[in-house]
């Protein structure tokens, strides 16, 4: 496993997420991660799994400090105190402290100077190792740092072949953050896009496989893809045995354009940059 690093903290560069996994999927395909050389786990309060995963991670076998475990803190527990009690219940249900805890969405209805006390606070109290935000845009990044007396080492947006990054990206190397990237395959557009098929043929890989490279070879870059089939995790976790070349990464940052986000939900996303 590669790892990269935010703010010190080092982070497995290639994670398994667990979004829209029901209970019994995400303490199998959990397990099966782990136990084929996952070490990066990636969940949230809204996914409804934090007991399954915190099961499976408990039956694993792997010890915990080889575990990188990840979940967020809904934009409805934002206030002071609120977040904190979050924090607790999800402590209680994963059965441990995560590694990270995210802000899941922005919430402009709360001041971001008070949700961040109130998330600095919940390390402080021992409730999670790292902190960091999720789907924060360049503005955001640096309100939240600025307002943060402890280090941010992450935002965790989406990020795949169609949608660029660069300015956010640019932003986080500048702050020594990390970026963690979802829905990587861009919900399975990747497999059936002619560039990366046939870059793919040139290494012996699949598209996907082609896309978390072009991901992972990236400084400062991590991704989850979600899988809930165990053939498709183990392919996932085969990008490390081949490299793009420079040529082979600018041709794929080249497939992005403006109307390539696949992840914009009304009345939670911010003015993208």
């Amino acid at each position: 496993m590669n790892y990269i690093e935010g703010q010190g903290a080092r982070i497995p560069a290639l994670g398994l997420g667990t979004f829209q996994l029901d209970g019994g999927t995400t303490r199998r395909m959990v397990g099966h991660a782990l136990a084929i050389g996952y070490r990066h786990i990636d969940t949230a309060q809204m996914y409804g799994n934090e007991a399954e995963v915190g099961a499976a991670i408990a039956g694993s076998g792997v010890p915990r400090d080889e575990i990188w475990l990840t979940t967020k803190i809904w934009p409805d527990n934002f206030r002071d105190g609120a977040l904190q009690r979050a924090a607790e219940t999800s402590v209680r249900r994963l059965r441990t402290a995560p590694d990270l805890l995210l802000l899941h969405w922005p919430n402009p209805s709360v001041p971001l100077a008070e949700t961040v006390r109130a998330l600095n606070d919940a390390k402080r109290r021992g409730l999670a190792r790292h902190i960091g935000v999720s789907n924060f845009t360049v503005a955001l990044i640096q309100e939240a740092l600025a307002r943060s007396e402890d280090p941010l080492i992450a935002d965790q947006v989406e990020y795949q072949p169609y949608l660029s990054q660069a300015a956010v990206l640019e932003e986080l190397r500048a702050n020594g953050m990390a970026l963690i990237a979802y829905t990587p395959l861009a919900h399975g557009h990747v497999f059936s896009d002619a560039t990366l098929a046939r870059i793919g043929a040139q290494h012996g890989k699949n598209p996907g496989q082609v896309t978390l490279r072009w991901l992972i070879q990236q400084t400062g870059v991590a991704a989850i893809p979600r899988s809930s089939r165990e053939a498709h995790a183990e392919a996932n976790l085969a990008i490390f045995d081949f490299a793009l070349s420079a040529a082979e990464m600018a041709e794929i940052s080249a497939l992005a354009h403006v109307r390539g986000r696949q992840v914009d939900p009304g009345g939670v996303a911010p003015r993208w940059d």
